[in-house]
């Protein structure tokens, strides 16, 4: 399920939405309860990976997630 990024154009605040359906017109603003939001444009963080600059993320210990420990997947 995405989290959108919305502004309420009646309360004039920024939210972040889990929203479960792809139609996400009609969803209530919740600070306000209004149904005048209006998807933001979101930016998003990637991190390349193999590089030594320390930005990595330290391992979860869980090596289904991820590729470090050997045991996940190479998708």
């Amino acid at each position: 399920m995405p989290i959108y990024e919305f502004h309420c154009a009646d309360c004039g605040r920024d939210s972040e939405v889990l929203v479960r359906t792809p139609d996400w017109e009609g969803t209530p603003c919740p600070h306000c309860g209004s149904k005048q939001l209006r998807k933001k444009l979101s930016l998003f963080a990637a991190a390349a990976g193999g590089d030594d600059s320390g930005t990595e993320p330290a391992c979860s210990g869980n090596p289904t997630t991820c590729c470090r420990c050997g045991g996940g997947s190479d998708l």
